[in-house]
C-alpha cells in the first residue's frame, strides 16, 4: 500500500496486557503494511508475555480470564525511540508496573514530544500520565483512569467503549470495542495516504 510499507510502530506490552488490545492492533497494523515490533521491558524477542481476557459480565469491574501466549518479536533493551514513525500502547494490567520502568516513560516523552503519532487504549494512558505528557491533551481511557489523567492536568473525556477521541498526534480509546476508529485513526496518522 503507498507510503505504509516502510513505516514502523512500536507496542509496548507486558505480561497481562488485555489479549484483544495486543493481538487485534499487531495484526491489524501488520495488515496494512506497518511494521510493528511488540516489545517487552525484561525481555528479548521470541519471549512470550501472558495476556488476560477482559470481558463486562455485570458485575461491578471486568472480569479477567486467561488469554493467550502472545510471542514479542523485538527485544525492548535494543529499542531506539527515534526508529519508529509511532508508538502503540496497549492496556490492561500490565500498565499498572509498565509505568514505573524509566525506560518505558523515556521512550514515550520521546515519541510525544517528537509529536509522532502516539495510540493508547483502556489502561495505557497510565503510561502517558505517569510520563508527565498529558498537561492540556483531551484523551480517553478506561474510566478508572481517569483521576490520572485529571491529576496530571489532562482532560478526560468520557465516552463510549466504541468511541476515539483524536488529540493532534494522539488517539485513544475506552476499550477493545474502539478498534476500527483506534486503529483507523492511528494509521491515517503514521500514513496519511493510506486508504482505510
Amino acid at each position: 500500500m503507498p507510503g505504509s510499507s516502510k513505516k514502523k510502530i512500536l507496542m509496548i506490552v507486558g505480561d497481562y496486557s488485555e489479549d484483544y488490545e495486543v493481538m487485534v492492533p499487531f495484526q491489524a497494523l501488520g495488515m496494512v503494511g506497518f511494521q510493528v515490533d511488540a516489545a517487552c521491558p525484561g525481555k528479548r524477542a521470541g519471549d512470550t508475555i501472558r495476556t488476560a481476557i477482559h470481558d463486562f459480565e455485570g458485575d461491578q469491574t471486568y472480569s479477567e480470564k486467561p488469554g493467550h501466549l502472545f510471542h514479542l518479536n523485538a527485544a525492548f533493551g535494543l529499542i531506539e525511540a527515534d526508529a519508529y514513525d509511532g508508538l502503540y500502547l496497549a492496556g490492561g494490567r500490565a500498565c499498572e508496573y509498565l509505568r514505573l520502568d524509566e525506560d518505558v516513560l523515556a521512550l514515550t516523552r520521546t515519541v510525544m514530544e517528537a509529536d509522532r503519532p502516539v495510540a493508547a487504549i483502556c489502561h495505557g494512558p497510565q503510561i502517558l500520565a505517569a510520563a508527565g505528557v498529558l498537561a492540556g491533551r483531551r484523551l480517553t481511557a478506561y474510566p478508572a483512569v481517569a483521576p490520572e489523567i485529571r491529576a496530571v492536568g489532562g482532560t478526560y473525556v468520557a465516552v463510549a467503549p466504541e468511541n476515539t477521541v483524536i488529540d493532534g498526534n494522539l488517539a485513544t480509546s475506552p476499550a477493545w470495542p474502539g478498534h476500527p476508529g483506534l486503529l483507523r485513526a492511528f494509521a491515517r496518522q503514521v500514513a496519511p495516504d493510506l486508504a482505510i
